[in-house]
């Protein structure tokens, strides 16, 4: 089920976790390269990354291959009820935040047209017309799967500290109020290490300060788990590039481990 931070890892896990390490560090794969298709991504996530991990990521819920999912025990939603039956890929970093820097999706193209005769704009044109904005949508370090009807509530909202608010889904710690979301403290960790992460990797994506001061804070307070460190070596493998926010971390795991022995 949802692993706890503080249980970060047990020496045969751990064992098996720089073996993975070590593999990919000293060969990636030759074929190893970005997608820019959204629906190729979600089909990679799911049959490269999480076959052996279907958990969601807020809820700790888990999922079957056909992507039905089974609620955790007292979990309630008063709101697209219909979409908590399965599980989504979640932009943990909304496309919406990246999206408005491209100008397809601010103010539209001339190839945007439906079959109507109507322009359009927004994130269906971006993608589109843009393969640039397509890479960073199908980035698979920002996909993450979550119940429906969680991943609906989120919609584009930024993280924070809801402090006086209740949990949004009943057992699950996932709270979303005013347009605000604060997550369960056991996806706080990964959740920053990908806003830092997609930060780094796309120039034109920038946090505010704030946002940057709390995922920094997050980052620190949360370390990385093993199956972070699992997941992040198998997208390596798939798309070609490192998400050394995620890494780093790791290694000094390594480090660690061989200074303990």
């Amino acid at each position: 089920m949802f692993q706890t931070q503080k249980s970060r890892y047990t020496p045969t896990t751990l064992l098996e976790t720089i073996i993975v390490i070590l593999l990919v560090t000293a060969s990636t794969a030759t074929s190893a390269e970005p997608t820019d298709s959204f629906n190729k991504a979600k089909k990679l996530l799911e049959n490269k990354v999480y076959y052996d991990h279907r958990v969601t990521l807020y809820c700790g819920a888990a999922f079957d291959e056909k992507k039905n999912v089974t609620l955790p025990k007292g979990f309630v939603t008063s709101k697209h009820k219909k979409r908590a039956k399965r599980i989504e890929w979640e932009h943990v970093v909304p496309a919406e935040n990246f999206g408005r820097t491209f100008k397809e999706w601010r103010e539209g193209h001339p190839l945007c047209v439906d079959s109507k005769g109507k322009s359009f704009k927004g994130r269906n044109c971006a993608s589109k017309v843009n393969k640039e904005y397509r890479y960073m949508q199908s980035d698979l370090y920002n996909l993450y799967p979550a119940i429906g009807a969680v991943n609906a509530s989120r919609s584009n909202y930024n993280f924070t500290m809801l402090p006086q608010a209740k949990p949004s889904f009943g057992s699950c710690a996932m709270k979303i109020e005013n347009r605000k979301a604060e997550p369960p403290e056991a996806a706080r960790g990964v959740i920053a290490r990908t806003y830092l992460y997609m930060e780094q990797r796309y120039k034109r994506y920038k946090m505010s300060k704030q946002q940057r001061k709390l995922m920094e804070v997050w980052n620190k307070q949360y370390p990385v788990t093993e199956w972070e460190c699992k997941r992040a070596e198998r997208i390596r493998s798939i798309q070609g590039n490192m998400n050394s926010i995620v890494n780093s971390q790791c290694q000094d795991i390594v480090s660690e481990f061989n200074f303990l022995r």
